[in-house]
This record gives C-alpha cells, sequence and structure tokens, in this order.
C-alpha cells in the first residue's frame, strides 16, 4: 500500500528520481555525524536520570531538592529553544548544531571541576549546560536532517535519524546502571564517620558520577569536529537573502493549523512517551509483585522494543504514508493503556512493555509533518516542538497526582488521554491536504 498522491499529481504517475531519493548527493557523511547527535542526546538524558536517586544519596538530600536535576534539565530544554531558533535563522542549522555541541560538551566537562569543588550547585550548572547544548542540537538537528534531501522522503530520512535515539536511550541506562548507581551504594555508615573520611567517600561517589560525562563530553567533541569541517549541502546553507528569516514568523506559524496543532501533539506525545517509561516500574511492583529490580528490567525491554521499532517503522513509511501508521498505532496505545488499568497482572505488564511499540515513530513523524510547507518559518518552528517536550515534565505529574489517588494501574488512563490526541494529529493529517511550501521574500526575489 503506498501514500494517497497528492492533489496537484496525478495517482498513475510514476515517482521522479527527486521523490524517491532520500539524501542529495555527498550529505552522507553528515548524516551519520547528525546520526551520533540524536545517539549522544539519547545517552545524556538517560544517563541523567538517574541522577536525582544519585545525587539524593550523595548529597544527603530531599527527593524535592534532588528533583532540580530534572528541573534543570527540561527547564534549559525550554529556554535556550528559542535562541536556537534565531542562531539557525541567521546562520543555518549547521552553526546551531555546532553551538549546541560546544555547549553540550563544554557542560560534560564541566563535571570534573564540580567534582573538585564537591557542590550540588556545580553539577546542577553542568547538567543545565549539558541540557541547553542539547536543546540547541535537537531544534537544529531535525530540521538539518530535513534539509538533507528532497522534502518528499523527509519524514522518512527523520525516521532514520532518530531511530538511533533509542540506542543512545539504552546506552545511557546501561551505563548509568553498571557504572554509576552501584558505585554509590556504600555500605558505611556514614553518621560515624569523621568528616574527612566522609569528604573522601563523597568525593570517591562523586568521581563514580563524573567518568561517564567525560567520556559523553569526549563524544560530542569529536561529532563537533567532523560536522564542523563537512560542508552543508545548498539547502542547509543559509542564504544570505534570507538569514532575517519571514518578516513575521509567529504570524506564518500562527495561521498553520498543521503546526499548532503538531505542537499540542508533540507535547501529548512526550507526555505520554515519559509517562509510560517512569511509571513502568510502581505498575510492576502493583502487577505481579514486582521488586525495583524487576521493574527496571522491565523498562529496559520496553526500550529495546523502541529501539527495534525505529527501525522497522522507518521500513514501513517507505510504502505506507506515515500518518496513516501513526493513527493505527495511537489507536493501538490507547487501547493498551486502558487494558493495563483493567489489568493489571502479568498480561498489563505486556501491555505497558508494547506501548513502545506504538511510541516508535510519532516524534519524528509529528515533527516532519507539523514543519511541512513552512519555508524560512521552519527554524523557528523547529523550537516550538523542541518546547513542546516540557510536557513530559507536567503530564507525569498528573499521573503521580492520579496514582496517589487510585493505583498505579489506574493512573495509565493519563498516557491514554494523550495517546488519543496524538491519534487525533494523525487523523487531522490525513483529511488535511499537503501544504505548498509558504513563500518567503527571498523566494519571490529570486521568481523576478
Amino acid at each position: 500500500m503506498t501514500a494517497p498522491a497528492t492533489t496537484d499529481k496525478e495517482p498513475t504517475a510514476p515517482p521522479s528520481e527527486s521523490e524517491t531519493r532520500i539524501l542529495f548527493p555527498g550529505t552522507v557523511m553528515l548524516l551519520i555525524a547528525v546520526i551520533g547527535c540524536f545517539t549522544a542526546w539519547g545517552i545524556a538524558a538517560d544517563l541523567t536520570t538517574p541522577m536525582v536517586s544519585g545525587f539524593k544519596r550523595i548529597f544527603d538530600m530531599s527527593s524535592v531538592q534532588a528533583s532540580l536535576v530534572q528541573m534543570a534539565y527540561y527547564g534549559a530544554y525550554f529556554l535556550l529553544a528559542i535562541p536556537a531558533a534565531f542562531i539557525n535563522s541567521r546562520w543555518g542549522y549547521k552553526a546551531g548544531m555546532v553551538s549546541g555541541l560546544a555547549l553540550a560538551s563544554l557542560g560534560a566537562f564541566g563535571f570534573w571541576p564540580a567534582s573538585r569543588v564537591m557542590t550540588y550547585g556545580a553539577f546542577l550548572a553542568a547538567l543545565f549546560a549539558i541540557a541547553a547544548g542539547c536543546s540547541l542540537l535537537e531544534t537544529s538537528a531535525s530540521p538539518y536532517v530535513i534539509s538533507l534531501g528532497p522534502e518528499k522522503t523527509a519524514t522518512r530520512r527523520l525516521n532514520l535519524a532518530q531511530a538511533f535515539n533509542p540506542l543512545g536511550t539504552n546506552i545511557g541506562v546501561l551505563v548509568a546502571s553498571t557504572l554509576i548507581l552501584p558505585k554509590l551504594d556504600t555500605p558505611v555508615n556514614l553518621a560515624d564517620v569523621s568528616a574527612e573520611t566522609e569528604r573522601a567517600i563523597r568525593a570517591e561517589q562523586l568521581r563514580a558520577v563524573t567518568g561517564p560525562y567525560i567520556g559523553l563530553g569526549i563524544l560530542l567533541a569529536v561529532i563537533l569536529v567532523i560536522i564542523f569541517v563537512q560542508k552543508a549541502p545548498p539547502s542547509a546553507a543559509p542564504d544570505e537573502e534570507s538569514t532575517a528569516g519571514p518578516a513575521n514568523p509567529a504570524a506564518v506559524l500562527w495561521r498553520s493549523k498543521r503546526y499548532r496543532y503538531g505542537v499540542l501533539a508533540q507535547f501529548f506525545n512526550v507526555a505520554a512517551q515519559v509517562c509510560c517509561w517512569t511509571y513502568i516500574i510502581q505498575y510492576t511492583q502493583q502487577a505481579i509483585d514486582g521488586s525495583l529490580q524487576l521493574g527496571s528490567q522491565m523498562l529496559q525491554i520496553s526500550l529495546v522494543v523502541f529501539l527495534i521499532a525505529r527501525f522497522v517503522m522507518t521500513a514501513v513509511i517507505a510504502r505506507i504514508r506515515a500518518t496513516k501508521v501513526m493513527a493505527l498505532l495511537g489507536t493501538l496505545a490507547v487501547c493498551l493503556c486502558l487494558y493495563a488499568a483493567l489489568r493489571p497482572d502479568m498480561t498489563g505488564v505486556i501491555a505497558v512493555i508494547s506501548i513502545s511499540l506504538c511510541l516508535s515513530l510519532m516524534f519524528p513523524t509529528i515533527y516532519g509533518v507539523a514543519l511541512a510547507g513552512l519555508g524560512e518559518a521552519t527554524k523557528f518552528g523547529a523550537a516550538g516542538l523542541v518546547m513542546a517536550i516540557v510536557g513530559g515534565a507536567i503530564m507525569p505529574m498528573v499521573q503521580g497526582r492520579v496514582m496517589d489517588m487510585t493505583s498505579a494501574a489506574t493512573s495509565f488512563v493519563v498516557p491514554a488521554f494523550c495517546f488519543a490526541m496524538v491519534t487525533l494529529y494523525a487523523i487531522y493529517d490525513l483529511r488535511t491536504p499537503t501544504p505548498r511550501v509558504i513563500a518567503t521574500t527571498s523566494d519571490k526575489r529570486k521568481a523576478q
């Protein structure tokens, strides 16, 4: 089955070479380097999540104080998305990516002086820098991938690049569980030791945290060099006549219902993802009387399912329209969430794990569909889609509240609602004509 033809093409016309080509010539190395970015920020995100419990143990803090780790991370994503859009508009996507890689690598290397200072604030500053760099990077990388080939294959290309993000996620979880958390569980009672001994123990724990982040910094620096020396294709390079972007990008974005609804869909998509992965441990504990360790194993299995499904769905949407697949997967996700809510047993655990299959193509598909036809406003539109990631900070609190009032199983009605919103967006796209690219001032000048 193939995607329905647009109204301005003959249904029986064979696809042209530009429609089937996934990349412009000479951009393979760039795509590989950008794929490395998707993997790297996956590592950063899931290496940071365990630090909530890690820093709580090291610095003997309350849960609220430790949660500042996530606040710093999500806050940086939210605050840096708009500055990233201005960088992309003025100097191009490559400049945005180089800036993001530089800032994120500096933040990762900042863990070394922070471990010497041994204060929580120093680590929060380093984490904020990493997340700020990742925000710049994510705002730039996805539209950069879109620019590396024909618009016809943009969604497929973005799904391919995004398929490597869960690889980084799995690496981050593995590194945290094997290289960091085990070394933080000291049998020593710190209340019975001298101040000097306590400081030595904390210093050893902080070194365990610092090592993986230094490795992350090296990885980011290597990717930075590769992207910096590669020449960008004309479609991704800044245009001297259009560096100022559209006269009023906010007006362009607001007029596009596909974009406005896309931002909302992305908000609920990320919210559903974080909800399901955050509370699968508690669900496992309730459903099958599982331990924390067993719950963590279920989360790891979910991430592996997500990783494999990303590659499978990239192949599927080469033959079937992406939003048609997303509509089917969104509907399935709603059903799985409701089943898990009603049947808290082993089959419910399997249902929660299976939700990761449904999540696999949603983020890049929403991203590509929402930015379609925006022209120069794409640079600012990408920022709004990155800011929508804040849904991952808001809706889990809603689910946590529902869980406190009812149970872990019942709380899965929250991601069910989120998936319903994503499904509605897919249906909207299927029923709406494909938008034409909005002409910018520079486009009009070139046409004259």
